[in-house]
């Protein structure tokens, strides 16, 4: 239990992002975000591509990709090896993603009542069917405080949490929704691991197909 729990009774996470390596939709800080707003900040962008990446090797890395994806559907959140949450870092890297702060009941992975209206957008958002057949990472993370196994559990927790929420109130399929923990192996602030802003959960949506032209 981190000191923040014990002493404001609520745990703080925030569902990262950036939209692409080269646009961002800044979230963070408020609450009050539309299902509408959140489907516009996970929907793919068109790629650009490079002269020297033709569509066939785009094609392959697609193929990569989706091979990948499959085998870590369906799987436990703990089952998951080092190298497999390494990899779909990499992956999520520059896919569309999305802020959002949501806190927890105090020493629980239980939503907090006052969070519940976000995580409902959130369901809304992709139950749409602008994001119809898109697969969803649910990747929990924490801050720098506290041992690395009991950080790392919390972490899973957490985004296991979000998804069983999003699949028994919003009917979404859970093998499109893939969930890791990382513990505070990845902050978001490096350079003061108890902020709380390192307490999150980040939602990316790693379908592009849609984005290609």
């Amino acid at each position: 239990m981190t000191r923040f729990d014990r002493f404001f009774g609520l745990k703080a996470i925030t569902l990262t992002a950036a939209l692409s390596m080269t646009a961002s939709f800044a979230l963070a800080g408020d609450n009050n975000f539309s299902a509408s707003q959140i489907v516009d900040a996970l929907k793919p962008k068109p790629v650009t591509r490079g002269l020297s990446v033709g569509p066939q090797a785009d094609t392959t890395a697609q193929a990569k990709e989706a091979t990948f994806l499959n085998t870590v559907r369906n799987r436990s959140t703990r089952s998951l090896s080092m190298g497999e949450r390494e990899q779909i870092a990499e992956l999520a890297a520059t896919k569309p993603k999305i802020d959002l702060e949501i806190q927890f009941d105090y020493n629980s992975a239980d939503i907090a009542r006052t969070s519940v209206p976000s995580v409902q957008a959130l369901g809304k958002a992709l139950s749409d069917p602008a994001l119809k057949g898109s697969t969803f990472v649910v990747a929990g993370h924490t801050d720098a405080i506290g041992g690395e196994e009991y950080n790392q559990g919390l972490s899973e927790r957490r985004a296991d949490t979000i998804k069983k929420y999003l699949v028994q109130n919003y009917g979404l399929n859970g093998t499109d929704l893939v969930t890791v923990g990382y513990g505070k192996t990845k902050l978001k602030d490096t350079a003061n691991g108890a902020d709380p802003i390192n307490r999150r959960v980040q939602v990316v949506n790693m379908d592009t197909k849609t984005a290609s032209k």
